[in-house]
């Protein structure tokens, strides 16, 4: 295929968007390591909150903590791909600043995620 073979137009149809979407979410699933890492973590949370029958509102939080974690991950990605894309392999101290940042933000979302757990499974365990 060659370049005249891909797309760099902005998509004509909702399958074509949803096709590079999902094409996009499997990207970082199957190449981030600490995205799977979030996968097992939540895969686990989801267990226990079916083993310890969490309420209704529990649920919201797990799926909301989840969910601000997996994207905070995707926006970390898109960080780090832009920075690569730019700098290409060149050291440069911004582009260090930017994926810093970039990870903090997920290291907060993570974090934010074991207080909700925390917060919700301790209580059951005793």
């Amino acid at each position: 295929m060659d370049s005249h073979d891909k797309q760099t137009t902005k998509n004509h149809r909702f399958t074509q968007a949803l096709y590079h979407a999902i094409h996009g979410t499997w990207d970082v699933f199957s190449r981030e390591r600490n995205m799977r890492y979030h996968v097992t973590a939540a895969v686990v949370a989801v267990i226990a909150g079916f083993w310890f029958k969490i309420s209704e509102q529990e649920w919201l939080w797990i799926i909301f903590a989840i969910f601000f974690v997996f994207l905070s991950e995707f926006a970390n990605t898109v960080a780090e791909s832009l920075t690569d894309l730019i700098v290409r392999g060149r050291y440069d101290p911004l582009a260090k600043r930017i994926k810093d940042v970039s990870a903090g933000s997920v290291l907060l979302s993570a974090t934010f995620a074991v207080i909700v757990g925390a917060i919700i499974f301790i209580p059951k365990f005793f």
